[in-house]
């Protein structure tokens, strides 16, 4: 499927607008930390998907993310008041756990090729 170039404009502009309006208008400890990966909106502009990660571990993550869908209403409406758009999408955020996972993936791979070297060693 092609991107339009006023997609991705808006996929930025959002995740952006989203990232300060996180920092700033925000209280609930929940959400304290939390990082915007990426947003994805859909063809027709209604919806948007805001994937969110956290230097913490998952469960952490899954109550910052349950925060964030609570404000979602808050921040849809804060979105209006800042962007000339003729409606604002629902906002919805997902959990991005794709970068812990290849953190994951990669610290299993450094261990397999210690214990390879390891074994090497000793074998010599």
């Amino acid at each position: 499927m092609r991107d339009f170039p006023r997609r991705l404009r808006l996929n930025t502009q959002l995740q952006a607008e989203l990232a300060m309006l996180i920092r700033e208008s925000l209280s609930d400890p929940r959400v304290a930390g939390a990082t915007i990966t990426s947003v994805d909106v859909s063809p027709d502009l209604r919806n948007a998907r805001i994937r969110v990660s956290l230097l913490a571990d998952d469960a952490r993550l899954s109550v910052a993310v349950a925060g964030l869908n609570h404000a979602a209403g808050k921040l849809r409406s804060a979105l209006a008041q800042r962007l000339k758009l003729r409606r604002v999408p629902e906002l919805r955020f997902v959990a991005d756990v794709e970068l812990r996972q290849a953190e994951r993936v990669s610290a299993l791979i450094h261990d397999a090729v210690r214990r390879d070297a390891d074994k090497a060693g000793r074998d010599s």
